[in-house]
């Protein structure tokens, strides 16, 4: 009898690679474990040649992200995962489409992050959201925002540029970043709201290379990851 992983979840990744490394990284770190066996069963897509999905919600006439997607959705389907998680905040803008092709739950990454902010900072009424320009100017997160009550707060256009640039240039682009730059623009957001959503799992990587916990951050990449240990430890019990 040939024995084969069960109860485990599909990551989709590769948008951009370097934050999918982190996530797995975070999982695995914070997963409780005393031996190999209490890790958690999952597999990884590391699709890094989808097309830039900031770029497509800007541009349609650029490469749509969403064959790549569905296809990945639909092959992982066969295997029967648990769940799903997607490592990218600006992939959620297909989140129905992709929905509708999984063969299982797709945890919705905006919506858990938004969730998390009322209890991280209960008294928190204005929402800043920093991320791609697709994500921010598409409104990603603004529905599950509204719906809870919280004003949305947008970055200047000069901030959304130096916020573009610190992701494709400096993260994307080189894999490092100086971290001045990117407490700067925290410390710009923070003076026209009272949280600040990291909605780009590149910002995420920043938040790790460069933690700085004077600004009232949600890390949707870390709120992601403690909802997949809490989804994946669950599948244990059953």
């Amino acid at each position: 009898m040939i024995a084969t992983m069960k109860q485990f979840f599909t990551v989709l990744g590769g948008m951009g690679t370097a934050a999918t490394e982190s996530y797995i990284r975070l999982l695995n770190q914070r997963t409780p474990t005393t031996k190999d066996q209490d890790f958690l069963n999952y597999i990884v897509v590391n699709h890094a040649t989808i097309p830039d999905r900031s770029t497509y919600l800007m541009d349609h006439s650029q490469p749509s992200p969403e064959p790549d997607l569905l296809e990945d959705i639909q092959q992982q389907s066969l295997l029967k995962p648990a769940f799903f998680v997607i490592a990218c905040n600006t992939a959620h803008y297909f989140y129905d489409d992709l929905q509708a092709a999984a063969s299982a739950p797709i945890v919705h990454m905006p919506r858990e992050t938004v969730k998390s902010i009322q209890t991280t900072y209960p008294d928190a009424k204005r929402i800043g959201i920093l991320g791609t320009k697709g994500t921010v100017t598409d409104g990603i997160y603004d529905e599950a925002l509204l719906a809870e009550g919280y004003e949305v707060v947008k970055p200047s256009l000069d901030l959304q540029e130096r916020t573009m640039d610190l992701i494709f240039n400096d993260i994307k682009g080189q894999s490092q970043m100086k971290p001045e730059k990117y407490h700067a623009i925290l410390a710009e957001m923070q003076t026209q709201c009272d949280a600040i959503i990291l909605g780009c799992t590149e910002l995420s990587l920043a938040q790790e290379w460069a933690p700085d916990h004077d600004f009232p951050v949600v890390d949707s990449q870390s709120v992601l990851v403690d909802r997949s240990i809490e989804l994946g430890l669950k599948l244990r019990e059953k």
